[in-house]
């Protein structure tokens, strides 16, 4: 009876904070005259509500913040990584509202407790989101390298230079070869060496493969060759190593899906049980010895997921 007063508590609270959201921004929503913004306001820049005042003075104070701290730098590089076209200050902000709305969920459902744990697991999942979507896209770009050393061997083979070849793969690969490419091309556009816009992308994208490629191009660029011929055959190496890497991946996905669940139960464990029977986990978390148990039991379940990484993680 009370898990269920709880819910319904929990849901009138959602509803009433999206209510007052809407009212908010009917009220202050600027509003659409019959004569065109331009025309009334031709040296001015577009109306702003005391929302986006509000949301760019916080982007901005986190940005001041982020360009203080020595990081910010290489967070730039984990978001570029992650193919996300957002500012590192937006992010943080982002992140940060997530979390507070997390932590009021949980001092809704089961106090204080629960609020401190949504509230710190929400950094702790979107790190692993962009750790996530780094490495999709460092796999479909190995995906795509076969195709791509095909296309540049086509351009050299039509009489294009390695940079026009490149520009072409850039307006005619998909995503992310297409970014990466185009990167390359403005760069060298902008006065920096080819190849060190192409080491750059080997080291962003942590290929290997594409490594052999950007030293077949300084190579060439030093003894001269067929270069075309040689992105033959390092297209059909790289076709090769692909299939191996196809069958390892099979072979260690069953270790690192035990890896998953053996790390997930416990915590997903414990929040049911939470909702289901507060009482229950209560006589864990109002005790010292719960908060040693827990402690343990959060340091042997690291070294378990680390070992299990381990081993599974084959090298080839």
């Amino acid at each position: 009876m009370m898990t269920m007063t709880t819910a319904l508590f929990a849901i009138g609270m959602t509803l009433l904070v999206g209510a007052v959201l809407v009212i908010v921004f009917v009220v202050f929503r600027p509003a659409n005259g019959s004569v065109a913004l331009s025309r009334r306001r031709p040296f001015g820049g577009p109306e702003r509500s005391p929302l986006t005042k509000l949301a760019d003075s916080t982007v901005g104070a986190v940005e001041r913040v982020l360009a203080g701290n020595g990081k910010s730098r290489g967070e730039r590089a984990t978001l570029d990584q992650a193919g996300l076209k957002m500012a590192r200050a937006d992010f943080t902000v982002l992140v940060g509202a997530v979390a507070v709305v997390a932590g009021f969920v949980g001092l809704i459902l089961q106090g204080p407790v629960f609020a401190v744990l949504f509230a710190g697991l929400t950094p702790v999942l979107a790190a692993m989101y962009l750790s996530f979507l780094t490495q999709r896209r460092r796999g479909q770009f190995e995906a795509q390298l076969g195709d791509t050393l095909t296309m540049v061997s086509g351009g050299l083979r039509a009489g294009h230079s390695v940079l026009r070849a490149i520009d072409a793969v850039a307006q005619e690969a998909s995503e992310p070869t297409a970014t990466e490419f185009a990167r390359v091309v403005n760069e060298t556009r902008l006065g920096r060496d080819l190849q060190e816009s192409l080491n750059d992308v080997s080291l962003r994208m942590k290929s290997e493969d594409f490594n052999w490629m950007a030293q077949a191009i300084e190579i060439n660029r030093e003894v001269g060759g067929d270069l075309a011929q040689v992105f033959d055959q390092v297209g059909e190496t790289i076709r090769e190593r692909s299939q191996i890497k196809g069958m390892v991946k099979a072979l260690a996905s069953e270790g690192k899906l035990s890896a998953v669940i053996l790390m997930s139960l416990p915590v997903l464990l414990l929040v049911l049980m939470g909702l289901v029977n507060p009482k229950y986990i209560g006589s864990l978390t109002g005790h010292p010895i719960g908060w040693v148990l827990m402690g343990v039991a959060v340091v042997m379940m690291t070294i378990g997921g680390l070992w299990i990484r381990k081993i599974s993680d084959l090298k080839f």
